[in-house]
């Protein structure tokens, strides 16, 4: 009797000291976080005041020299991918670790604002706001994961987890081919177990992001008979490419609109007797005449879908449709390869609800799933067919992002660097979702 008594309370007490082990853990981790924040803050403020938009390709290269060169101080062994083969600057590769779960974290190095631009340098606001170009788009987040980083290092429990950090530096413009742009972060997501993005979601810290649409491009460009138009309709000249070409963006129409959260947009069109597209510029001329059948026309849009599934049906219905000619016209409908889907799967939301109730023990309130329509195309998206789950938006919140009002709330600073360490901590610990 006495002895399953005693059984029983040292099993209380194990189980009560390995909780308060794990909170006193937790609590050194985020001493750390507030001891470090001077340097995180001077660290954003130095890459923000590097130029690197996608095509300065020396500016990108300097700014992942700069993190590689923090995380090698913190024992990560550091590459660059050169980039050369698809015409962009490269990716920093970074790893660390050979046990526990395998985290993937995610950034990138390359921002919208090109090197000409007027909007270079980091500016302090009213508010604890500062505006910077990439300063949210997403250099701040690439300093959460340094700084979460580091303090994982210095509360002593890094080692009981395996990180691989990947950042790219064409996020912002995919090189070309995808198969090599994308081959570093792919091969990572086959490696890992769950997937870290550190972009700033829509902008507001009580939501992440579980779901993203793909994004693709498509092309349709249609034939028809040049004629005199009085003889348009008839059994010899047909209907023309003008009219065959706004049936088919008519039936798209119908026949899309209904699906949920999928959207397709033709952006430009071309048309007339002859073309004359300028791809690289997005942009062409005409000609035609209003009493000339038009003999061809291109256009040019975007479609995203919400899983692979409902892309894959969502381009078969438009394969349909640009088959199913009106007389004498031919119509070709291509799509390019673009961003996979983010499916929004069970293990997305039990990692979301895990980040959540990190979110709520730091006093910071609950954290709930961005609606997909608010989530653009992104990086981690290559990664979703690979990993366990998946979650982004963890990184320094704002607004303006892809402007010059590009504005960050540094209240949001240390509060996600806090939940972003304790998450990965806490999945050292692990959680078994997504077997």
């Amino acid at each position: 009797m006495y002895g399953k008594i005693i059984k029983v309370l040292l099993l209380f007490v194990l189980l009560t000291g390995q909780v308060l082990a794990d909170e006193k853990t937790e609590k050194q981790i985020g001493q750390a976080i507030d001891q470090n924040m001077s340097w995180a803050n001077a660290l954003l403020e130095r890459t923000v005041n590097i130029n690197s938009g996608t095509m300065n390709f020396a500016g990108v290269k300097r700014v992942g020299d700069i993190f590689g060169a923090e995380l090698k101080s913190t024992g990560f062994d550091t590459k660059w991918v050169d980039g050369s083969g698809f015409n962009r600057a490269g990716h920093l590769v970074a790893s660390y670790g050979t046990q526990g779960p395998k985290i993937l974290m995610i950034g990138h190095l390359d921002t919208v604002f090109a090197k000409g631009d007027d909007f270079q340098k980091l500016e302090p606001l009213a508010g604890n706001k500062v505006k910077g170009p990439g300063i949210t788009d997403m250099k701040g987040g690439d300093v959460i994961i340094l700084a979460a980083i580091r303090a994982l290092k210095e509360a002593g429990v890094l080692d009981n987890v395996r990180i691989r950090i990947v950042m790219t530096g064409d996020e912002e413009s995919s090189g070309t081919p995808l198969s090599l742009s994308k081959e570093a972060i792919i091969d990572a997501a086959k490696w890992a177990d769950y997937a870290l993005g550190f972009e700033d979601g829509d902008g507001n810290i009580k939501t992440a992001v579980i779901a993203r649409r793909g994004s693709v491009g498509w092309t349709l460009e249609v034939k028809g008979r040049a004629a005199h138009s009085s003889q348009i309709f008839t059994s010899d000249v047909g209907y023309g490419a003008i009219l065959e070409g706004a049936r088919i963006l008519n039936e798209f129409r119908d026949e899309l609109s209904g699906m949920e959260n999928l959207t397709f947009n033709p952006g430009r069109v071309l048309g007339g007797t002859r073309i004359e597209d300028d791809i690289a510029k997005n942009a062409g001329t005409t000609f035609g005449k209003n009493n000339v059948v038009a003999q061809t026309l291109k256009v040019t849009g975007g479609l995203r879908a919400q899983s692979p599934e409902q892309l894959a049906d969502a381009k078969a219905k438009m394969q349909t449709i640009a088959a199913d000619n009106l007389l004498h016209t031919n119509a070709i409908l291509t799509f390019n390869e673009g961003h996979p889907p983010m499916a929004p799967t069970k293990a997305n939301r039990q990692l979301l609800a895990l980040y959540s109730t990190i979110s709520e023990d730091l006093g910071y309130g609950p954290v709930a799933a961005v609606d997909p329509r608010r989530a653009g195309a992104a990086d981690i998206s290559f990664t979703a067919g690979y990993v366990k789950a998946a979650i982004d938006g963890l990184g320094l919140m704002g607004t303006g992002g892809h402007t010059t009002k590009e504005t960050a709330d540094m209240t949001t600073f240390d509060r996600n660097t806090k939940k972003a360490a304790l998450l990965i901590y806490r999945l050292s610990q692990g959680t078994g979702f997504g077997d």
